[in-house]
């Protein structure tokens, strides 16, 4: 089956709904692929405090259904598919999934998925212990010791919120300073303070240790001397980063560091462009440094107003 469309919107975290609601608005009649995870990785966060206008309590999921239902409500179809393979190579561009998608022009916000720390223990307990969203997994280790490995925003969220569901939360770190905003190391710290969560600076996951159903300890090197020492936990939630999405994009359109380039030359007209004409990218696909879903949204607004100016001057060129 193959579906036709001006727009296609690939991913449906902030950026893409936010591009969904503005081109729906110009009557583009865009078509939004969810991906493989609907809403995006914002859906795992228990709680968003720095959403413009939304200064009470806010979940992730809350705040995407919101978004999902405003795309819909001006127009904008939905597919819950997911995109493996793309040809960009000629026009119209064409995305494979359970169906086939052919669109005059395409808005990448694919968005990220979780680093992992890399070692093999850790592949060992992927789903028996070891996870990377504490908000979808926290609640099967109640009163349990857990641990958690970073020094983000992501990190102290997902220990603060394990604090309150595990009996302690063994926060790991590889540094002694923490990334993360002053207001969310300040609670942590007076977490810290009661017990409710440990921390580890300037120490590394060396191995994962469980036995062949669970994790049941972790060991841990120290960055700055020759020691080891041993934790025993029920699980490891690693929060050390996310990386794009952009596998199906590798031999498609240009990237760096595994984000897509955008804006290829000083003088491009749209600032979400990328080295394709008609191919526009928005989000955290493209952002390596702030990575913050209101920026994200912005990408989003960007890439729609981008891609109405692009659709309308084809038409003005077709009819030359």
């Amino acid at each position: 089956m193959i579906i036709k469309s001006k727009l296609l919107i690939l991913g449906s975290g902030p950026a893409g709904y936010t591009a969904a609601i503005y081109a729906a608005r110009a009557n583009l009649n865009p078509i939004l692929i969810t991906g493989s995870q609907p809403g995006g990785q914002l859906t795992t966060t228990d709680r968003i405090e720095n959403w413009p206008g939304s200064p009470d309590k806010l979940t992730g999921s809350t705040l995407m259904d919101r978004m999902n239902m405003h795309a819909i409500k001006f127009g904008t179809k939905i597919y819950f598919d997911h995109i493996y393979q793309v040809d960009f190579k000629r026009q119209p561009f064409t995305c494979y999934g359970n169906k086939q998608y052919k669109s005059d022009a395409i808005i990448i916000a694919t968005g990220s998925s979780a680093r992992y720390l890399g070692i093999s223990s850790e592949e060992l307990y992927k789903g028996k212990g070891v996870s990377a969203c504490a908000v979808c997994d926290g609640f099967f280790y109640k009163n349990h010791p857990v641990s958690v490995i970073g020094g983000g925003n992501t990190a102290i969220e997902e220990a603060l919120y394990l604090s309150n569901i595990a009996s302690t939360v063994h926060l790991i770190h590889r540094r002694n300073e923490f990334r993360a905003e002053k207001i969310l190391v300040n609670r942590m710290l007076k977490k810290s303070y009661s017990g409710k969560i440990v921390l580890h600076t300037n120490y590394i996951v060396k191995e994962i240790l469980g036995d062949s159903k669970k994790v049941n300890s972790i060991l841990l090197q120290s960055t700055n001397q020759k020691k080891e020492k041993k934790i025993l936990v029920s699980a490891v939630f690693v929060a050390i980063g996310h990386l794009p999405n952009t596998n199906i994009f590798c031999n498609q359109i240009p990237l760096k560091n595994n984000y897509i380039c955008i804006r290829p030359i000083d003088n491009v007209k749209y600032r979400t462009a990328t080295a394709i004409s008609g191919i526009f990218s928005a989000g955290d696909v493209s952002d390596y440094l702030y990575r913050q879903a209101i920026t994200a949204a912005g990408f989003g607004c960007m890439a729609a107003l981008d891609v109405e100016d692009y659709l309308n001057n084809l038409i003005k060129e077709g009819g030359q």
